[in-house]
Formats: structure tokens, sequence, C-alpha cells
């Protein structure tokens, strides 16, 4: 029943007037699966996935009503005939082991934390309503209607607004000092007076989605340089969001220009774009650039991220044949040492280098942002660096919940990895800069 994925939690009674999981549902009377469900629940943010009649998928934070007899969850799924899917009014859940991103959503909106009332309340949060038998629910429908990105809960008061430096989200409370419940919904905290909890609601922050080419040819070549699978794609929405302007590439990818990275289709040196996308570890190319920002990842994570777009696509995964069969060793033994020769090149041939760690940027996004702008010779505006920090994912992230269920890498390949990290943190080091994050070395 555990699969690593999400842990069965029990056979539970549904009722059609008042559902025991409330948040979105589907139907599938062909192809319902437990992983297909789960998945659908997982990408959405909710906790619990149940299966019903067979067919029937509901998603919910919490569940509302009781379990009963595991006989009475025996219907097979309509896409699966090995596994259950409930019953006539009967709920099979599970509990969804998401990424701690996913975690924090609650339905649409994004769980964010529990914050300080903000000195000025009124000028960081400019409208405000008291609201009757208050749930987080009604806070974030109003402040969706209102086209705000932050629908904040104070006790019976729900505030709406945008991030800015009068309330940066940057300094995030205990939880407990919310724990305050809301009148509308018991198993809600709806904070207090001093003690806000906040949510990010689906309206799109609009303060840094406009991006343009350069309104004059850039004078120096810019390369965004790492190894595929550490990170680049992602590195390009936030420039591209963070600065304003498109970022180009040194090869042209379909998808990406469909995506609406638009500088994809300009030659590499057409000095339109704010910064180039290379994965080349040449001299001579490396050479070409004036300065560079190389991205660099834990090769472990690297690695699969890379087999799985080559076997998957942008967002898509490998096939479990795919990590059986010999197409994975085969590629460990040849991307591997890539991985480190890729970043031992930028140090040695590449023109004022800034390494950029993918964790160090999960970690403090702002930060490592602000500092890759003033590397592309702009100036900072800080409204515009938080408003990329709320919708950061961008179109190019992988559900949380297809994990492998086991360890893919052989001893002999850490042997090797674990060596060819150790490599690179020397020198970083000897160049005078930080070594790897901690957790890329060898426990």
């Amino acid at each position: 029943m555990d699969d690593g994925r999400a842990k069965y939690s029990g056979c539970y009674v549904d009722d059609t007037t008042k559902r025991a999981l409330r948040g979105v549902s589907f139907f599938d009377y062909k192809k319902m699966t437990v992983f297909r469900c789960q998945d659908n629940c997982a990408e959405r943010g909710y906790m619990y996935a149940g299966l019903e009649f067979g067919a029937e998928c509901y998603c919910g934070h919490k569940i509302q009503a009781p379990n009963t007899s595991e006989s009475e969850c025996s219907m097979e799924c309509k896409g699966e005939k090995s596994s259950l899917c409930g019953g006539a009014n009967r709920l099979s859940i599970y509990r969804l082991e998401l990424s701690q991103e996913s975690a924090r959503r609650y339905g649409n909106a994004i769980f964010k934390g529990c914050f300080q009332r903000p000195e000025n309340v009124t000028l960081a949060l400019p409208f405000n309503a008291v609201i009757l038998n208050m749930s987080v629910d009604k806070c974030v429908d109003m402040c969706t209607e209102r086209e705000k990105t932050l629908a904040v809960l104070a006790g019976d008061r729900c505030y709406c607004g945008f991030p800015t430096n009068l309330f940066s989200l940057h300094e995030p409370e205990n939880e407990d000092m919310c724990l305050h419940h809301c009148h509308g919904e018991e198993f809600e905290s709806c904070g207090n007076d001093e003690y806000f909890v906040v949510y990010q609601t689906q309206v799109q922050d609009n303060r840094c989605m406009d991006r343009h080419f350069l309104p004059t040819r850039a004078k120096q070549l810019v390369a965004l340089a790492s190894f595929p699978g550490a990170g680049n794609t992602w590195a390009r929405h936030l420039i591209e969001l963070a600065t304003g302007y498109y970022t180009g590439s040194y090869y042209f990818d379909g998808s990406l220009y469909n995506k609406g990275f638009k500088g994809e289709r300009d030659h590499w040196r057409s000095g339109r774009t704010i910064c180039i996308k290379t994965h080349e570890s040449g001299r001579k190319e490396i050479e070409t650039f004036d300065s560079s920002i190389v991205m660099i990842r834990n090769p472990y994570k690297a690695l699969m991220a890379e087999f799985n777009r080559k076997y998957g696509g942008h967002i898509g995964f490998a096939s479990q044949a795919h990590w059986k069969g010999k197409e994975w060793p085969e590629f460990v033994k040849n991307y591997a040492p890539w991985w480190a020769s890729h970043t031992l090149d930028w140090l040695n041939y590449g023109k004022n280098v800034r390494v950029v760690h993918f964790e160090d940027m999960k970690r403090d996004l702002f930060l490592q942002l602000k500092g890759m702008v003033q590397l592309l010779g702009l100036k900072v505006s800080e409204d515009r660096l938080l408003c990329v920090e709320g919708q950061k994912d961008g179109n190019f992230k992988r559900s949380g919940l297809r994990k492998l269920e086991y360890d893919p890498y052989t001893s002999e390949m850490r042997a090797n990895i674990n060596e060819l990290i150790r490599t690179v943190d020397v020198a970083l080091k000897k160049r005078k800069m930080s070594g790897v994050p901690a957790e890329y070395m060898p426990r």
C-alpha cells in the first residue's frame, strides 16, 4: 500500500451531500488508476487523494468523514485491475508524500507562512475587509476578485496586496504564532491582530511580466553556462523576469520558444538578449564571451534531471525501462566526467566568472538573483525581484510525486562521482570562491 509516493490512509465513508475530500475532483470510467489520481492531486498541492467507485478521484487537504471496514473498498480501478479504487460511496484515501514546496499549497493558493504585522499595515496591504465566519477560501476568493497576489488573514480581517519592501515575506515567524482557528473552519489557522497568515493567490503579479529585446545592441556577450540538467532554463526564466529582457541561446529549441523564450530564435551573437544560454565547454567557445554566470548543481540531481529530459522532454520523465536498461549506466559513464570538466573549463578560460549554485538559488533566490542582475550591468529593482519570488517556478517544473522508488546509482558510480565533486571543490577554492555546497559532498 506504500510505494514511496503516498501512504494508504484507509477506507472512508463518502456522503454525496458532504464530501470526505472537498477539493477538486475528476472522473474517468475507462482509464482511472491510483497513480493518476495521486499525481493529479499532488500537482494541485492537495495532501490527500481518494478513489471511489473504480473511476472517481477526489482531492482534499483533510479527511472530513469517518473511516470504515476495508472490505467496503473492494472495487477494482477501471484502468488497473490489480488495484482497488474504493467502492459505492466509499473512498480509498492516500496521504501524499509531496515535495516541501507542493505540500505548502492549499488548492489553488500557496501557503507562504506566518508573518508579523507590518509597521504600516494600511500602506503595506492597501485593501482589507472584515469577513464573517472567516476561512482561508473566503479571504483567498476576496483577494483574487480584487486581483491581488497576497491574501492575508488576521483573525476575522482579510488584507490583500502585493509583496513590497514594507511586507517582503523574507522574515517568517514560527507558525505556532499564527495558530488561531478560523471562525468558519475549525481545521484552519486564521492568524490574529499581530501575526498574519499569508497565502499567494492565482492572480499573476504583473510587475515583472513585461519582457523585451534590448533597445540597443549589447556591448558585451554574457554566457549563462551550465552542464545540462543544472537548471539553466529555470535561471533564464528568473533572469528574464528580474531584468525585463529576453535571454538568448547558443542553440535553438522550438519547445522553449513556444513557452515564451522569444530570444531563442535570435542568433546568439545578435546582441539583442541580456545573456546567452550555453552548455559548451571548449576553450574557443568560452573565450568568445566577455563574462559569464556559471551554474553548478549537485551532479547526482543534475544527471537524473538531464536523463529525464533526454528521454521524457523538459518536464517529462524517463520510463522505468530506460532507468533499468543499459541507457542509464551508459549515460552516467559519459556524462558524469563532463559535469566536472564543464566547470573546470569555464574556471580556466572564462572571463569575469560568477559561479552560482542551483541549491543556493533555491535557498536564497532574492540575494542570488540580485547578484546576477548586477553582473549583467543593470540596476536592481527590488519590487521586480519580489515579484519574481512569487512566480519563480515558471513552466518547467516536474511534479514532485514521480520520484524513483530506488537509488539508481551503484557504489562504483558513486565512487567516481564523489571524486569528481572533490576535484571541482578544490578548483573553486583555489580561485578564492566558496567550494561546493555541503550537500554535494559524500557523507
